[in-house]
């Protein structure tokens, strides 16, 4: 079974850049669309970015224009450059598939946190 692992993860301040990556332990070049969630405390857990198999891209509100997602499918390795990070944008991130029936176990996630 495919395992995910989250890294990149750090304290930052506000206005800072952080680089996530996620690396999975087999291929998910067939998966249709790959995303980066993110869990703050006492909150769900949201979609924040996707990129599909075909390369398109989409974002939440929230992170547009600020993050990017890109993946490589030859080393079964996901992205999510974070740039001019808010306090707001505290939180756990994990990637995964976005499609429930494509589904991984969850990974460890990566803490990120970011000082006002």
């Amino acid at each position: 079974q495919v395992q995910l692992v989250e890294s990149g993860g750090d304290l930052v301040q506000a206005g800072g850049s952080l680089r996530l990556s996620c690396a999975a332990s087999g291929s998910i070049f067939s998966i249709n669309a790959m995303g980066w969630f993110r869990q703050a405390p006492g909150k769900q857990r949201e979609l924040v970015a996707h990129i599909t198999s075909g390369g398109f891209t989409n974002y939440a509100d929230s992170v547009k224009g600020r993050f990017t997602i890109s993946r490589d499918s030859a080393k079964n390795t996901v992205y999510l450059q974070m740039n001019s990070l808010k306090p707001e944008d505290t939180a756990v991130y994990y990637c995964n598939a976005v499609h429930i029936r494509e589904r991984f176990p969850w990974g460890q996630g990566t803490q990120v946190t970011v000082s006002s």
